[in-house]
């Protein structure tokens, strides 16, 4: 891949739909001028790896409040000297992996998360990579009919479901969302408030189409979940010791490849609150 260069650093494209890696940048001696291009980058790519990072829980912790408020996962708790950081943990005897299924992540809360970031602490000695899908082309492929049909549509996005039970994921602690909104209607097509671009705002926690009964939904909903993981819309992020990857969840899905079993994984996330409702 072409190596493009930025004012302060140098990007290499991970694939043709999205994605990118920033070059040689230390994210302890970063400026503003420099989190700003780091920012343009994320826009542009909207998934970019930032490898060869050595980040205290604080620095981590410092560098994600650069991007907004932190988002609190309802059903995981955080790390014990750092709530807002959600230890994301796969020994060798679990059966779970979390995120192995494609979503945005928080899309059922009533402000989903802008932003993602997972810092690579344990990997396994192969595997454990993860998938990212591009939404503004699996909406821009759409036919103009279907594009005319779901343009007014709301779906309804469900934390509780099976996929969010964890219950093989006997090494992270769970907790009661207790108040906190895990059923929310969002549009299914979204603007993007930075690129006021269009795209599919579509996943694992979409359970059906408001004004619909799921049956009625159903189709329209597995048809869409199925265009938009297409493998030309994907790009593949390899992870290695000490990689941070930073994703839009306002304009990707992405998928945990849970092929390592018996291996150990564990990576620590923080999400950022969008600043306003899908729209």
């Amino acid at each position: 891949m072409k190596i493009i260069k930025y004012k302060n650093f140098e990007v290499r494209p991970l694939a043709g739909a999205l994605g990118a890696e920033i070059l040689d940048i230390n994210l302890n001696k970063i400026d503003d001028e420099t989190f700003n291009e780091i920012y343009k980058a994320f826009i542009d790519y909207q998934v970019i790896g930032i490898p060869n990072q050595k980040l205290s829980s604080d620095e981590y912790l410092e560098f994600g409040r650069r991007w907004g408020k932190i988002h609190h996962y309802p059903y995981m708790k955080g790390l014990e000297s750092h709530p807002e950081i959600l230890e994301i943990l796969k020994t060798e005897t679990d059966t779970y992996a979390f995120g192995n299924v494609w979503h945005s992540d928080g899309s059922f809360t009533e402000v989903p998360p802008k932003a993602t970031m997972l810092y690579a602490q344990e990997l396994p000695p192969a595997g454990g990579d993860t998938l990212f899908a591009d939404m503004y082309q699996a909406y821009d492929t759409l036919s103009d009919t279907m594009k005319n049909t779901l343009d007014t549509l709301k779906g309804l996005y469900v934390g509780d479901q099976p996929l969010a039970q964890f219950s093989g994921a006997k090494s992270m602690e769970q907790k009661d969302p207790g108040k906190t909104q895990v059923k929310s209607y969002h549009p299914i097509i979204r603007t993007h408030p930075d690129s006021k671009n269009k795209a599919l705002y579509i996943g694992g926690h979409t359970v059906e189409i408001e004004g619909m009964s799921r049956e009625e939904s159903e189709p329209i909903i597995n048809y869409l979940k199925s265009h938009s993981t297409r493998p030309e819309f994907i790009c593949r992020f390899k992870w290695e010791p000490g990689s941070i990857a930073i994703w839009d969840n306002r304009c990707t899905q992405h998928y945990a490849v849970d092929d390592y079993a018996g291996f150990r994984r564990r990576m620590h996330r923080i999400t950022i609150l969008g600043e306003e409702a899908p729209y």
